[in-house]
C-alpha cells in the first residue's frame, strides 16, 4: 500500500469510525441521561398528586422508578459517556497526527517520514483495540466462571 492508499483508506477510515461512534455515544448519552432527568422530576410532582381517588398515580410513580433504573443501568453496561470521551480523544489523536504528518512537522520533519507515520498511527488504534480487549476479557471469564 502506498502513502496516498494508506491515508485515503486507512487513515480517513479510521478518523471517520471514531468520529461516527464518538457521536452515536454522545447522542445516545444524551438522550438517555435527559429521559433519566426529566423522570425523576416527575416522581416527587406525581407523588405529591396522589390520593385515594388517584390511585394509578402510585402504578405511574413506580413504573418511572423503574425506568429510571433501566436507563441509567443501560447507560453503565453500554459505557455511553466513557466510549464516547474515549473515541472522540483518538479520532482527535489520529486527526493530529495525520496533520502532523501532512504538515511534515513533528516527527515528521525529515523526508522518509511515512513508516514512521504509519507506525505511530497504527500505534493509536493498537493502543485502543488493546485497552478494550483488557476490558471485554475479564467480563467474558465472569460470565464463564459463574
Amino acid at each position: 500500500m502506498n502513502e496516498q492508499e494508506y491515508l485515503d483508506k486507512r487513515v480517513t477510515a479510521q478518523i471517520n469510525w471514531y468520529d461516527k461512534k464518538s457521536a452515536s455515544n454522545k447522542k445516545w448519552f444524551m438522550r438517555l441521561k435527559i429521559a433519566e432527568i426529566i423522570l425523576a422530576l416527575l416522581i416527587p410532582f406525581l407523588a405529591a398528586l396522589i390520593t385515594t381517588e388517584i390511585e394509578t398515580l402510585r402504578v405511574a410513580v413506580g413504573l418511572i422508578g423503574v425506568i429510571i433504573v433501566a436507563t441509567a443501568s443501560i447507560i453503565t453496561l453500554y459505557k455511553l459517556q466513557e466510549n464516547w470521551i474515549e473515541y472522540r480523544t483518538v479520532a482527535e489523536s489520529l486527526k493530529h497526527e495525520k496533520f502532523l504528518y501532512i504538515t511534515k512537522s513533528g516527527p515528521y520533519k525529515d523526508g522518509s517520514s511515512f513508516p514512521v507515520f504509519v507506525e505511530r498511527f497504527e500505534s493509536y488504534i493498537s493502543k485502543e483495540n488493546t485497552q478494550w480487549a483488557s476490558y471485554i476479557k475479564p467480563k467474558q471469564n465472569d460470565r464463564t466462571s459463574g
